[in-house]
């Protein structure tokens, strides 16, 4: 299907080292005619680390989507009655914030936009960065696997030997999984051997 015209949510969790992985899918929505706002959490805005300076992922992001970044919870809030967005995407998703979002915890830019867009029955797409998929967090997982309205991104393991309980989302299956979504769809197969970093 063609996205063109589409208004896409991009939301942005602290996987510090995943976001090289989903600048280019973000390009990608940008190019095929969405209009995209990003989203970002406190962290996301704040911290640097060795993967790059906070301030310097922030004006990528805002050159890329051609605007600012919605980094505080009352700028996000309009997006839902106001300014609705046809799909909401969280990429990367950490297990920090997959655990609020699957226990109905608001409490950052990124999560008040995915609720809007739940609250008016669009899809909400999760792209996970999360060392412990298969640990604590892998009840979350199976809580929103489940719920209406939600699509992941295929995931699998990224170090199996090393880190078994990682999970990461190929993200380059990101706009894919999006047109899927808007369709009411889920990607399939949602199960990889392993994550794209290690194909």
């Amino acid at each position: 299907m063609s996205l063109k015209g589409k208004h896409i949510g991009f939301g942005i969790t602290a996987s510090h080292c995943t976001y090289s992985q989903v600048v280019p899918q973000i390009e990608k929505l940008v190019e095929a005619g969405c209009d995209v706002s990003v989203f970002v959490t406190y962290t996301v805005k704040t911290t640097s680390t060795r993967f790059g300076k906070a301030s310097d992922w922030i004006s990528r992001f805002e050159d890329i989507s051609g605007k600012k970044v919605v980094d505080s919870i009352v700028d996000a809030e309009p997006y839902g009655p106001k300014t609705p967005l046809d799909c909401m995407v969280i990429a990367p998703l950490t297990g920090n914030s997959m655990s609020k979002f699957a226990n109905a915890q608001t409490d950052s830019p990124v999560l008040m936009a995915a609720k809007a867009t739940l609250r008016n029955g669009s899809p909400v797409v999760l792209g996970i960065s999360t060392n412990d998929g298969l640990g604590l967090n892998l009840q979350n997982i199976a809580k929103l696997i489940v719920a209406k309205n939600i699509y992941f991104i295929p995931f699998g393991q990224d170090d199996p030997i090393k880190k078994p309980n990682s999970l990461v989302s190929h993200m380059d299956l990101l706009v894919e999984t999006v047109e899927h979504a808007i369709l009411g769809k889920q990607n399939q197969p949602i199960l990889l051997e392993k994550s794209a970093k290690n194909k």
